[in-house]
């Protein structure tokens, strides 16, 4: 009686098994229903140029993650970030831009890619009253794009950025040196106008900095007089 039941006990387990080995067997080998490669291709860059970049990062994400060895992956990575980018998620396409980078250094598109990771912090550049902590990242980038493909196309369009940005820097530092000079702070003044005729000497503020200069020199010497 005993040896009966074992037997249906091992009949059972038996049963299990194979149930939960076809399980799994479906689940890694069983035949995918996925668009070809080349048809999500066509599909995302039809999306892409019509302006519907949600769809088109679907469609590049399929990609990635159905075919990550196809020779499209690298259009893929590219098209993603450039979605991110026309949807103005920055945050977003700058990590897809770098990673793209990182991943391929010698790509022939990376000069294209620091041109773009430069245009997501421009893009955000504020007026000259706020912070710039955006202004001098986009500058950094062109700067680097500039110094590392000189000859690149893209290095050439990024001149007229970084000019934007150095005129937006400077706005900013003599804002908070005017600021400084009606609070009657004349050192404080005095030193941002110092560092405007430093480190901005083209962008059309030299000659009025070196005038409120002499004005905070004149006034520290007559407080320093009347002490």
């Amino acid at each position: 009686m005993q040896a009966a039941v074992g037997l249906c006990v091992l009949f059972l387990l038996l049963l299990a098994g194979c149930s939960l080995y076809n399980s799994v067997h479906d689940f890694f080998f069983k035949e995918k229903d996925v668009e070809p490669v080349e048809v999500l291709v066509q599909e995302g860059m039809d999306e892409f140029d019509s302006g519907n970049y949600k769809s088109a990062l679907e469609y590049f994400q399929k990609i990635k993650d159905w075919y990550p060895f196809s020779k499209y992956v690298t259009l893929a990575e590219l098209k993603i970030a450039d979605a991110h980018y026309n949807l103005e998620e920055y945050e977003d396409a700058i990590f897809a831009y770098q990673e793209f980078a990182d991943l391929h250094p010698n790509n022939e598109a990376v000069p294209y890619v620091i041109y773009q990771i430069g245009r997501c912090y421009f893009d955000q550049m504020d007026t000259i009253d706020r912070d710039q902590s955006v202004t001098r990242k986009a500058l950094e980038n062109f700067r680097q794009l500039q110094k590392q493909y000189p000859q690149s196309l893209y290095a050439e369009k990024a001149t007229d950025h970084i000019n934007k940005c150095l005129k937006n820097l400077a706005g900013n530092e003599f804002y908070v040196a005017m600021f400084y000079y009606k609070s009657k702070r004349y050192d404080a003044a005095l030193h941002r106008f110092k560092s405007l005729v430093t480190n901005y000497p083209d962008v059309g503020v030299h000659r009025i900095a070196l005038q409120y200069i002499a004005k905070c020199e004149s006034s520290l010497a007559k407080q320093a007089q009347g002490n």
